[in-house]
């Protein structure tokens, strides 16, 4: 299987994450505008699941280090299997919540107390899970990260009705979300053997856990996703006569937004091997403002803003930096 081997290499997966996570969600401004989240999920999670698989079959496969793909399967335990599972529903549950706050409360409210809650709770129990890392930088540059993203949600609040009241409802839906989200990625680490250069008996390989990990999202799915048509957050039911009625376009966009994030997960989780659970998920969690920066730069969500809020994303913009550097030089 294919093994990051040394810490700038597994930078530069850990900013491929980044970008990754920060770009799918473009893929989901691309559809028909009546076309419901709950919808574009269904797509979604079958595009996470299609690149873990083809990611096992290439990279997982080839190769003579480590244990490859279907080998590592066929010895894995109940324990470990289960874990990587775990992580894949609590992921699902989660992002079913974070687009259900978007929809109630907007994308500033979701962004800046869901997103910003995952990345504190997702920092903090993957080093305390496998400290690795300089706390000294490690965590002023999460802080900053985090001026960052409220300095982004100022941004939004200053646009013309961005400043409108939000419910209760849309703050919980967030503030679920973000705690939910800073959890999945330990349980997908539990199920992975410490170094890829000697595996456990019963554990994963990255590929293997990314293939039970991409199985609980999509059983979790199946179960979930339903409840939210049925019974949604916000609007009106949804029917699955309307999926089976979305566009050729709609479901290809949908399949490639999963694949994309998946392509990030299992980058971000082979890279830990090399920068830590900690840095490699503090990086990847730089997603929040490289969606911003799609948002300012490509889609112009900002024309028109009042005065002074140009100033407030430049800062926005000089913090993430910063707070990226320090995550990176924190090995």
């Amino acid at each position: 299987m294919f093994i990051i081997e040394n810490y700038p290499t597994a930078v530069l997966f850990c900013v491929i994450t980044m970008l990754c996570w920060g770009s799918w969600s473009n893929t989901q401004k691309l559809v028909n505008a009546n076309w419901r989240f709950e919808l574009f999920c269904w797509d979604f999670v079958n595009g996470i699941l299609l690149a873990a698989l083809i990611l096992a079959l290439t990279l997982g496969s080839f190769g003579e280090q480590g244990r490859s793909f279907l080998v590592d399967i066929q010895q894995s335990d109940s324990k470990s299997i289960f874990s990587a599972i775990s992580g894949g529903v609590i992921f699902n549950a989660a992002n079913l919540l974070f687009m259900a706050a978007i929809s109630i409360a907007g994308i500033s409210v979701a962004f800046s107390v869901g997103a910003g809650l995952s990345l504190v709770l997702g920092v903090v129990v993957n080093y305390l899970d496998s400290p690795v890392g300089d706390t000294i930088l490690l965590f002023p540059g999460v802080a900053l990260i985090i001026v960052a993203i409220s300095l982004n949600a100022r941004a939004y609040t200053k646009m013309p009705g961005g400043a409108a009241a939000v419910s209760g409802k849309g703050l919980l839906l967030s503030i679920c979300s973000g705690l939910l989200m800073g959890l999945y990625y330990k349980y997908v680490a539990n199920a992975m053997f410490p170094d890829p250069l000697k595996p456990l008996s019963g554990m994963l390989s990255p590929y293997t856990a990314i293939c039970f990990f991409s199985g609980g999202v999509f059983l979790s799915n199946l179960v979930l996703n339903p409840l939210m048509m049925a019974k949604p957050f916000a609007g009106s039911p949804v029917s699955f006569s309307e999926y089976f009625g979305g566009s050729l376009k709609d479901h290809l966009l949908g399949i490639s937004g999963g694949f994309i994030w998946c392509i990030g997960m299992l980058f971000s989780i082979i890279a830990s091997y090399k920068a830590g659970a900690a840095i490699s998920y503090g990086l990847g969690s730089g997603a929040i403002v490289v969606a911003s920066i799609w948002g300012i730069f490509f889609w112009k969500e900002f024309n028109g803003a009042p005065k002074g809020t140009q100033l407030t994303l430049n800062v926005m913009l000089i913090c993430f930096l910063v707070g990226l550097l320090l995550i990176v030089f924190a090995r």
